[in-house]
């Protein structure tokens, strides 16, 4: 059985996300409406797996992961608006982003990692998986996926029953390996400076190097602030801007369905993590707790992580907390990599909240069902 939050959360995310794309981008619509009807039924299709198959194709899947990074250094491609970056893969059709990818593998491979091997007893050996998969994706670069992938990395040790402090002490002595190549780094990739320093520029009275309320920010706030309470619709008229229908997402969306419309994404989110966590609190009441239940939980709460981590990092961008980092809305922003990643991050969780409710006492099963849905 599947989870109607989890399906209601799926079709309001990609409902509203066809409407911000009608808005900023109306020629795309079939597009994206095909491409909406495809996720969601990939993620229909593949909840029906028990979590002991995607565990069992952990190794493989990181392992094609990591390939498809060495890959994309290699003959990869950027973007117009940041051409010295080689962050996708051509693919008949479309362009494929390989970090996308990679967040779901991460997931996958640790969860099988832990599961087999314990906790403490090769702490080392993951840490090195989640070093290499950042550092394949920072050389491209990507510095605002990079953190989010080794963020999901510190989470899913926690998830698996890592100590804090031991996480701490982790951090710590990461840290101090990173910084004698940090100045080297950002003077390598000098936009990735620019940006920070453009965000703290924009709360100065001149501005950055582009004026305030021009920027792509700025007119996001603007889009949000006419929206209003029921939104404008994504017939009317509106000035067009950069990253409007992919990192910005969500103006467009508060400017067609106004206040409504963007609480109810962040309402669909909080039903994804509310799920995501009750996997883990029923597994914590199955006696005895077996590896592939063990692995379930810390999928789930991975792939919880992947979607609603990201989905913060853009939001916090989108009202100026954050500098720009590039990354799209989960099921909202335009581009089928992070869709597909995102429908089968779902469907992980649907699986390991079936196979965690199986496992329950009968006379349990019933209520919490119940209580769930």
């Amino acid at each position: 059985m599947l989870s109607a939050n989890l399906i209601l959360a799926q079709v309001l995310l990609l409902s509203l996300g066809t409407l911000g794309i009608a808005t900023a981008q109306p020629e795309s619509i079939p597009q994206q409406l095909l491409r909406a009807l495809l996720a969601l039924g990939l993620t229909l299709l593949l909840a029906r797996l028990r979590p002991k198959a995607f565990l069992k194709m952990a190794t493989p899947v990181w392992l094609i992961s990591l390939g498809l990074l060495i890959l994309v250094l290699v003959v990869g491609v950027g973007t117009e608006a940041s051409p010295g970056t080689k962050r996708w893969l051509n693919v008949p059709g479309f362009q494929f982003q390989p970090s996308e990818f990679a967040k779901l593998a991460l997931v996958m491979m640790l969860a099988s990692f832990f599961s087999r091997r314990g906790v403490y007893r090769k702490l080392i050996s993951a840490t090195l998986m989640i070093a290499l998969t950042t550092l394949l994706v920072l050389v491209e670069p990507d510095l605002g996926t990079t953190v989010l992938i080794f963020s999901l990395g510190i989470v899913l040790m926690y998830a698996a029953g890592v100590r804090f402090t031991n996480i701490t002490a982790l951090l710590f002595a990461l840290t101090l390996l990173a910084l004698p190549g940090l100045s080297i780094y950002l003077e390598k990739h000098q936009y990735i400076a620019q940006r920070f320093f453009d965000f703290l520029a924009r709360r100065q009275p001149t501005g950055g190097s582009v004026p305030v309320g021009l920027d792509q920010i700025g007119m996001a706030h603007r889009d949000l602030s006419y929206g209003g309470f029921w939104g404008q619709g994504p017939e009317a008229p509106r000035y067009p801007y950069f990253a409007d229908h992919t990192d910005l997402a969500i103006a467009s969306v508060g400017f067609s369905t106004g206040l409504i419309g963007v609480t109810m994404v962040i309402f669909a989110y909080l039903l994804v993590v509310f799920t995501a966590l009750q996997v883990g609190q029923i597994a914590a009441r199955v006696r005895p707790m077996t590896p592939e239940l063990h692995g379930a939980s810390i999928m789930a709460t991975g792939a919880m992580y992947m979607i609603v981590g990201q989905a913060f990092v853009n939001l916090a961008v989108a009202a100026g907390i954050f500098p720009v980092t590039g990354v799209p809305l989960p099921l909202v922003s335009y581009g089928f990599s992070s869709m597909l990643t995102m429908s089968v991050a779902l469907a992980i969780i649907h699986s390991a909240l079936r196979e965690v409710r199986r496992a329950l006492p009968e006379e349990e099963q019933t209520s919490e069902m119940t209580a769930a849905d």
